[in-house]
């Protein structure tokens, strides 16, 4: 079989990582930073490109993306857990690319054919679209790979063509899984932060615990309260308070903290925040996926004040399963709750041992090497495959569940072992007729692929090929 040219570049003259983010918050561009680190660390790797496509798009298209998503987060939180919720079943849009977004897409694919990466990583769901269509219609030969940077997965990381898909967690791989989707293209290896390069401090336990409470980057007005709150704790502690690009933020925290003398720290937008983690004791703010992996990489259990519903809501809850978090849900009794792990003889040292445990800080590393060292072809979900996808999530059925026609089968390719495409039973009937040899095996060749054939199998054909002559695949499934 022939070789295709991208895997003839990566090998002869190293590998060209292409990463791409959308600025909707910090945490995005946080995990494509810690990707973009850890290709510093492999010798195989020649060049390193971060894109955010937000920034390449239209005034308009960004504002409403990245702006208008944090003013419903301010006035419309029910608006916003709303869309999450109505968002989360895998593949419940299908088809095409609208034109708007296809338009506003147009400057990254032109980023794209000009760096001519061999490998794209997504850290966000916005290109991830793209890069299906783009595998689809024989555009690219890149291997492509989603980055969930959030804990519990989200159903629009999933697009109908991809290498690997990398999740938070490894109940997010089993829902996965459950519906269908191979092992092979799913990994947990926890969400990418950037790797610290000092070691970390040994905390004194002769001196009161610190607390770091955040403000988020933007740098939000709900650290007013928390900061009031924590005035009227009993325990010793010591605090640091980061304000984010917030001036007027930090202003009136400073105001507020004034007659309390040195026991706070008032801060805004810092570069130190990595080793503020490490030196402190126990975290007060939102549990964004970013901060929240930060914290359990650093080993500190976090206060959760104020969460974004949905994401963060769910990020929460993992992080209070592991034992590594509490949630404040009234802002009068944060400094209670606070006062109650403080108090608690052992239970703020359990909570760090919980965070320590949970915690994945080889993640941007453990990425790398699962996309680069696993399957140079791509898993393609075909539209039909989609709709069996999406029913057994709305009807809480495990894949494995489903009978008759509508079922799944996977077509694995017999020289790697990797799953190149999954399909409904009743596809396969019409590539068994097309494509099986007289002992029952299945070939599949692209000059049977006629321009007579359902366009579905021409894209299907194409990306599963990649320019060879031939495939020989196996069926599995029922």
């Amino acid at each position: 079989m022939r070789t295709t040219s991208a895997r003839i570049t990566a090998s002869a003259c190293g590998q060209r990582i292409l990463i791409l983010s959308a600025g909707v918050g910090s945490g995005h561009n946080s995990a494509a930073a810690a990707v973009q680190q850890a290709c510093t660390a492999r010798a195989d790797i020649a060049e390193v490109q971060v894109l955010d496509v937000l920034q390449v798009s239209s005034v308009l298209y960004r504002a409403l993306l990245a702006k208008g998503y944090f003013v419903l987060v301010e006035d419309l939180p029910w608006l916003v857990e709303w869309g999450y919720d109505i968002s989360n079943p895998p593949y419940r849009r299908r088809g095409p690319i609208d034109p708007w977004t296809r338009v506003n897409a147009a400057p990254v694919v032109s980023a794209i054919k000009r760096f001519q990466p061999t490998a794209i990583i997504c850290t966000h769901f916005l290109p991830a679209q793209l890069l299906a269509s783009l595998l689809l219609r024989g555009v690219i030969d890149a291997k492509t790979a989603v980055v969930t940077t959030d804990y519990d997965f989200q159903g629009l990381s999933l697009s109908g063509a991809f290498h690997k898909i990398f999740v938070a967690r490894e109940e997010g791989k089993v829902e996965l899984m459950a519906l269908g989707l191979p092992p092979d293209r799913v990994a947990a290896t926890g969400i990418p932060i950037s790797k610290q390069l000092t070691p970390a401090p040994v905390r004194d336990a002769d001196k009161p615990p610190m607390l770091l409470i955040s403000a988020g980057a933007t740098g939000g007005d709900y650290a007013v309260s928390v900061v009031r709150q924590t005035m009227h704790m009993r325990s010793a502690f010591t605090a640091t308070v980061v304000c984010g690009h917030n001036d007027a933020l930090r202003q009136r925290i400073e105001t507020l903290v004034a007659p309390v003398g040195d026991r706070y720290s008032v801060l805004g937008f810092t570069t130190e925040m990595p080793q503020l983690l490490q030196r402190a004791d126990l975290f007060v703010g939102k549990p964004g996926g970013l901060s929240a992996s930060e914290c359990m990489a650093a080993g500190l259990p976090m206060v959760l004040v104020n969460p974004i519903p949905g994401q963060e809501v769910r990020n929460g809850d993992y992080l209070m399963e592991q034992g590594a978090a509490v949630r404040c849900n009234a802002a009068a009794t944060i400094g209670w709750k606070i006062d109650e792990v403080l108090r608690k003889p052992g239970r703020l040292q359990m909570m760090q041992a919980a965070a320590q445990r949970t915690g994945r800080p080889d993640a941007a590393a453990d990425v790398l090497s699962a996309l680069l060292d696993g399957p140079s072809r791509p898993l393609v979900v075909t539209r039909a495959a989609q709709r069996t996808i999406l029913a057994a999530s709305e009807q809480r059925f495990v894949a494995t569940d489903l009978t008759g026609p509508s079922s799944l089968v996977r077509l694995v390719d017999q020289t790697s072992g990797s799953t190149v495409a999954l399909l409904q039973e009743e596809e396969l009937a019409d590539l068994q007729k097309r494509y099986a040899t007289s002992d029952g095996d299945l070939v599949l060749r692209p000059g049977l692929a006629s321009l007579l054939l359902h366009w579905e199998e021409r894209r299907l054909l194409r990306a599963m090929l990649q320019g060879d002559d031939e495939l020989p695949v196996r069926v599995e499934g029922p």
